[in-house]
């Protein structure tokens, strides 16, 4: 019980955190979920309540709504379910703690990787690329945010649009973990409360994203993000007895 309302208060604040700022708040969800949860569990769980979290987030948001760029993505998106849904049932689910830490540590600090991500300028193969992240990661990073930036002008309207087109990738992630055999039945109380306190968080961060300056939460996001990580990266390791 004590990890369920701990996971739900988590939820709540990353939750308000994405409202505020339009990304790093599922990263943290899904760099503390190995902590509290088992590997099996991680991304369905984290699914769920991204699933809540988005959606509202984009529903809360609905005037600021484009579709322009919505389609495409959505169209690539489809195309990486039936590439990823099929790719992802050979990969053994106790390494997603492990290749979580490691992705976030590319996505804060590497150079290469970020010059890659801001070079992609087709909403297509940004859902394919974040739809396999999603699945196997979890966690979809900053893509479409980043390329929606080059876009629109308007904070809110990205926000919003890059909220629905998570709701496409967190959503398609509950029916391929449901094909894996993964018992949802024995998580519906924690997903329960998470998935309320996502919409909570949602609704709390909309309406301060209008009153809280974003420049510091920017600055704090990649060190929190990099102390889950390693947290993440040497517990695995140790557990494998990669080390001594």
């Amino acid at each position: 019980m004590l990890n369920e309302v701990t996971l739900s208060l988590i939820n709540l604040f990353t939750s308000a955190l994405t409202a505020i700022t339009g990304l790093g708040g599922g990263t943290i969800l899904i760099g503390l979920l190995p902590i509290l949860l088992p590997s099996v569990a991680i991304v369905p769980v984290h699914g769920a309540s991204q699933l809540a979290s988005n959606a509202s987030r984009a529903w809360f948001g609905r005037e600021s709504l484009d579709y322009t760029y919505f389609k495409p993505f959505l169209v690539g998106s489809l195309f990486g379910i039936a590439v990823f849904g099929l790719a992802v049932r050979y990969f053994q689910l106790e390494l997603i703690p492990l290749f979580i830490g490691i992705y976030i540590l590319l996505i804060q600090w590497s150079d290469t990787v970020n010059k890659w991500l801001r070079s992609l300028e087709n909403f297509y193969l940004v859902g394919f690329i974040q739809m396999g992240l999603g699945l196997f990661v979890g966690t979809p990073g900053p893509l479409a945010i980043a390329l929606l930036n080059k876009k629109y002008e308007d904070n809110h309207t990205v926000v919003s649009v890059g909220a629905l087109m998570m709701s496409v990738i967190h959503g398609a992630k509950l029916p391929v973990y449901f094909s894996l055999g993964f018992a949802f039945s024995e998580y519906w109380k924690l997903m329960l409360m998470m998935i309320v306190m996502a919409i909570v968080g949602s609704l709390i961060g909309t309406r301060l994203r209008h009153i809280i300056p974003m420049p510091w939460l920017k600055k704090v996001l990649p060190w929190l993000l990099t102390l889950i990580a390693l947290k993440l990266i040497i517990s695995k390791v140790l557990e494998f007895g990669w080390i001594g």
